[in-house]
């Protein structure tokens, strides 16, 4: 069987990293190659395998690299897929690596996930491809089950050391019990106070565009300007995880049937965790510069824990974001891959 992942490594000391990844792949049952190639030191070597990989039916490529780790961002320069960055912690906490593979120009976005986080960047390629692959995603739901699962048990285990005087447990059968009967005979509406620009009235849009605050609007119109320009369609919102949780909710609901999800945030970026918490389908983060530099949005946003990878891009790079979501919508639809060449070809030659 061909390939759907190829994953590059920079040196062969990322194998550790790289084991994190191919772990996941195979419980996934998700056909993947792997090489060796310095940015560096064997570019040539690099670009035979992206272009070669590319033309024998991988879909997506996994960079992960430590240092001034480049590789990631070659190999986006290189090819129209998408490109998933791991950054090694080799040296100052892999806060080089973090850098060198998130902050990436115009045209060439590097979806990166967290430090070491090889597993994550895994999931993340099966999310990817499950857009087009229902197996791959009734796969991943189980997957994400499983997690669940495992968070219970530790739950359990931990019940068993609490025998303090005053701690009294919650029987959560019973508090859904009377969260039924408060609600029954109610109607709800999945609709937000903040409906959004749906693009042609196309139901479902192909990607959910949401924005933790009007402080972030500014990224977001860049987002969705670009989405436009790629043909596109999208739904997009302004509205805050921690403010107004419910509205949040039910922005979410409407929009369970989007391919992607782009979620743009500054300061603490609620928001992604928040949208990786309700679903399964690939969600790109956009860290703003709100304060410090977005450097706590992007911190926050980049290194999540296992089972919840984001897509990150650059501060403020509202324009790779939905490039990015281009290369991934691409990989199935051949007028998205054809407007995203030439789209990419553009950009090049106004350089």
């Amino acid at each position: 069987m061909e390939p759907k992942v190829m994953i590059i490594l920079g040196s062969a000391s990322d194998f550790k990293i790289a084991e994190k990844a191919t772990v996941i792949l195979e419980k996934l049952g998700i056909y993947y190659d792997l090489r060796v190639a310095s940015a560096h030191r064997t570019h040539e070597k690099v670009k035979k395998i992206v272009l070669t990989a590319a033309k024998n039916g991988v879909e997506v490529f996994i960079g992960i690299a430590g240092l001034s780790a480049h590789l990631p961002g070659i190999i986006a320069g290189i090819t129209h897929k998408p490109v998933i960055g791991v950054p090694v912690d080799v040296k100052v906490a892999g806060m080089d690596a973090l850098f060198a593979s998130v902050q990436m120009p115009l045209g060439a976005p590097v979806a990166t996930v967290g430090i070491d986080r090889g597993e994550n960047a895994a999931i993340l390629a099966a999310q990817i491809i499950g857009i087009e692959d229902e197996d791959i995603r009734d796969r991943l739901s189980s997957f994400r089950r499983d997690f669940y699962s495992k968070i219970a048990e530790d739950e359990e285990k931990l019940f068993l050391q609490l025998n303090g005087e005053y701690y009294s447990k919650i029987n959560p059968d019973l508090e859904r019990i009377e969260i039924v009967e408060e609600n029954s005979g109610e109607k709800t509406e999945n609709i937000t106070t903040h409906p959004g620009k749906i693009r042609d009235e196309i139901r479902p849009p192909q990607v959910a565009v949401i924005s933790g605050s009007y402080s972030d609007i500014k990224v977001a119109k860049k987002t969705t300007m670009f989405l436009d320009k790629l043909n596109i369609t999208y739904d997009s919102s302004v509205v805050s995880p921690v403010r107004s949780p419910d509205k949040f909710e039910n922005f979410l609901k409407r929009n369970k049937d989007s391919k992607i999800f782009i979620a743009i945030s500054g300061l603490s970026a609620h928001v992604t965790g928040a949208v990786v918490a309700y679903t399964e389908k690939p969600v790109i983060g956009v860290p703003c510069a709100i304060k410090m530099g977005g450097m706590d949005a992007l911190l926050s946003m980049v290194n999540m824990p296992p089972g919840v990878p984001v897509a990150t891009v650059g501060v403020d790079s509202g324009g790779n974001a939905a490039i990015l979501a281009a290369e991934m919508l691409g990989i199935g639809d051949k007028n998205i891959r054809e407007d995203i060449l030439r789209f990419k070809g553009n950009i090049n030659c106004k350089r």
